[in-house]
């Protein structure tokens, strides 16, 4: 024990004796500046999820399969600001590696579990926007309510087994000792290929499709409107738009997401393993995007401003305002 407090980083917040971490009872400034960080972005979390699932259940008009999707993530989203956040900042990697007690595996079961549902959500996402724009014409019969209930289940089903998985099996985010054991290699290495790389390579293939068919479809416009100047124009400003937001969604998931999963599936192979800060920093990384996943998949759309507009104006207490038209 005494040589892996030396040979590791400890936490600014924690403090070792010769048996185990404990929480410093005098935090340095760094610590402080940590938590107020850290519980700020759980606020903002938990404010931005809320906004978007009021809004759905609350307005008639935003009752569609798609946005019953993007309710799906707001309340993975909303509960890893709610469980994840507080858990993580309360047993960190760095905590967890010396303890490794019931506590620690509880919050890295919510940890990949919700982030895992999260990463799903925004896979279902992927496909309802591949039917919209690829395949306009069958879009209402294949994704409906009754399909976009199926997709919410089997998220949540496969989000909460592998969940309970990462109790049994055992999971690690920090480093391993000389060799680790079969077990952690493997949990290492199938969690993340089933919770992130196989996901994010459907999203990733999903996307280049919807972007390709978008900029066919466009030039086709193009060509069947004389090159008048004014559809040039629009076409113009539809593919920028197109463009920005597919590249401001796989950008921002990729940027939080993949150098923590890169850093947990080949850490076991390096001969110094990375430093705790490192993977405690990126495993924040991957939890900021239940932030920003409010930004992107609402706040690009008018009618969820203006339905946040409403619920924070506290217009929605002061009269009936469930059928309002909102686009």
């Amino acid at each position: 024990m005494d040589e892996n407090l030396i040979k590791y980083n400890i936490h600014p917040c924690y403090d070792s004796n010769s048996t185990a971490l404990i929480f410093t009872g005098n935090p340095s400034i760094i610590c402080i500046v940590v938590n107020i960080c850290l519980g700020l972005l759980s606020v903002a979390t938990i404010c931005g999820n809320l906004l978007v699932i009021i809004s759905i259940i609350y307005f008639k008009q935003l009752h569609t399969p798609t946005n019953y999707l993007i309710l799906s993530l707001a309340v993975a989203d909303l509960l890893v600001g709610v469980l994840v956040f507080p858990f993580s900042m309360a047993f960190t990697v760095t905590s967890c590696l010396f303890h490794e007690d019931l506590l620690c595996k509880i919050r890295d079961s919510f940890d990949v579990a919700l982030c895992t549902s999260s990463i799903l959500n925004l896979c279902c996402i992927s496909v309802d926007r591949y039917y919209a724009v690829c395949q306009p014409l069958m879009y209402r019969a294949k994704i409906n309510v009754q399909v976009t209930t199926i997709m919410i289940l089997v998220t949540w089903s496969v989000a909460a087994l592998i969940g309970i998985a990462i109790i049994i099996a055992g999971y690690s985010q920090g480093t391993c000792e000389e060799m680790c054991p079969v077990d952690i290699v493997v949990a290492n290495t199938m969690g993340p290929v089933l919770a992130f790389y196989l996901p994010a390579i459907i999203m990733v293939c999903i996307y280049l499709k919807i972007f390709l068919v978008a900029q066919k479809q466009a030039n086709v416009i193009q060509n069947t409107t004389c090159q008048s100047t004014i559809s040039g124009t629009t076409v113009s400003k539809m593919e920028r738009k197109a463009t920005k937001t597919l590249a401001t969604v796989m950008g921002v998931f990729l940027l939080c997401m993949a150098p923590y999963f890169l850093c947990v599936v080949f850490q076991p192979l390096f001969h110094n393993p990375p430093p705790l800060p490192l993977i405690e920093a990126l495993n924040w990384l991957t939890l900021s995007n239940s932030m920003l996943n409010p930004l992107i998949y609402a706040f690009f759309y008018k009618w969820f401003r203006l339905a946040f507009k409403m619920i924070i104006s506290g217009k929605i207490f002061q009269g009936d305002l469930a059928n309002s038209r909102l686009f």
